[in-house]
């Protein structure tokens, strides 16, 4: 899968876990010069507290575009510093060409 934004690709994995329609893609796979911290935080009862990141693109801004969970509860634990993404970011699969 890969996450691409304001023409941009942000992560691509073929290793990406799929949670509630979500695709959190591990850590290494994903473009950290884009990323920007932020102090939004959210609590999901199952998965933990969710930590939020700005999308920096090109002179462009996507505030909150996504999100992890450093430390999620045993239920979340394959999604330890996996990375999401929304608010326009498209998650797409990866083509390949059949010609070699």
């Amino acid at each position: 899968m890969r996450a691409v934004w304001n023409g941009v690709v942000i992560a691509e994995s073929d290793d990406s876990v799929r949670v509630e329609g979500n695709h959190y893609f591990p850590p290494e796979s994903v473009r950290g010069e884009y990323l920007r911290d932020s102090p939004t935080r959210t609590l999901c009862p199952w998965k933990g507290v969710a930590h939020y990141k700005t999308l920096a693109v090109e002179g462009m801004m996507l505030h909150d575009g996504a999100w992890l969970y450093p430390h999620p509860t045993p239920l979340a634990r394959k999604l330890k510093g996996r990375v999401a993404f929304w608010r326009g970011v498209t998650i797409e699969p990866v083509t390949t060409d059949a010609t070699g």
